[in-house]
C-alpha cells in the first residue's frame, strides 16, 4: 500500500513539475497522467517510473524523461486526424502517448528485441492504431507516406532528407540534430509548399540515429 501511495504522489508531483516546465497542453498532460510508465520498464525500477528522469531499457537504450516526451509531443501539435511516423520505438512509451492523441502511428525500431517487446506491451494495453516494423528508421516508411507528423527519438547529424520527403505539405517534424558528444538541438521542422522552415526548441542529448537494423 505504501509503495502505491508513494508512486501516486510521485505522479502528482510529476504533473506539477511538467506544468512548471512549460507543458500546458491539457491532452498531453492527461495522456501522461493516464498511462503508467511502469508498463515500459523493468520491474526492479518501477519505483522510479514517475520520476522526471531517463531510465534504462534493453540494447543500451533509454526511455526518455517524461519532460522530453511531453515537450516533443506538445511541439507536434497533434490532433485525431493526424498520421504520425515515429523513428525509434524504444520501450513504446512515446509511441503509446502518440497513439492516444492521433489517428494512426507508424513506428520503426532498429533493434528487433525492442520492437518485439514493445509490440507485446502496446497490445496488452489495448492500443490498436499502431503499426510497427523492424527496420532502418532513417529510411522512413515510404509506402505509408506522406505523414502529417514525424517524430525522431535519436539524433541525426543533419535533417534527414528521406523523412523530409515523406512529410506532408504543412506537416511538422520534431528531430534532434547534432553529434552524440556535442551540443544537439531539438528542431521543429515545418514543410510548406515544399519549403522547409526550422525552429530550434532547446538543447538536448539523444543517442545517435544509426543506419541499418540490428537483429538483437
Amino acid at each position: 500500500m505504501q509503495e502505491f501511495l508513494d508512486t501516486k504522489n510521485d505522479l502528482i508531483e510529476l504533473i506539477i513539475e511538467l506544468k512548471k516546465q512549460g507543458i500546458n497542453n491539457s491532452n498531453v498532460l492527461k495522456s501522461i497522467e493516464k498511462l503508467p510508465r511502469e508498463y515500459f520498464i523493468d520491474s526492479d525500477i518501477h519505483s522510479k517510473a514517475n520520476l522526471n528522469i531517463a531510465l534504462p531499457i534493453n540494447c543500451g537504450q533509454t526511455i526518455s524523461q517524461p519532460y522530453i516526451v511531453a515537450h516533443m509531443t506538445q511541439a507536434l501539435e497533434l490532433d485525431k486526424k493526424h498520421r504520425v511516423l515515429e523513428i525509434g520505438t524504444g520501450s513504446g512509451y512515446q509511441t503509446a502517448i502518440l497513439s492516444m492523441l492521433s489517428r494512426f502511428v507508424y513506428t520503426i525500431e532498429r533493434y528487433r528485441t525492442l520492437k518485439e517487446k514493445s509490440d507485446k506491451v502496446l497490445k496488452k494495453i489495448g492500443l490498436h492504431n499502431i503499426f510497427s516494423k523492424h527496420g532502418d528508421g532513417g529510411l522512413g516508411w515510404e509506402e505509408q507516406s506522406p505523414f502529417e507528423r514525424i517524430i525522431v527519438t535519436a539524433a541525426a547529424l543533419e535533417i534527414p532528407k528521406n523523412l523530409v520527403d515523406q512529410l506532408a505539405n504543412n506537416g511538422l517534424m520534431i528531430v534532434p540534430v547534432g553529434e552524440e558528444n556535442n551540443s544537439q538541438n531539438l528542431l521543429k521542422i515545418r514543410k510548406s509548399n515544399n519549403k522547409i522552415f526550422s525552429e530550434t526548441l532547446m538543447n538536448v542529448r539523444f543517442v545517435p540515429l544509426i543506419e541499418g537494423k540490428d537483429s538483437r
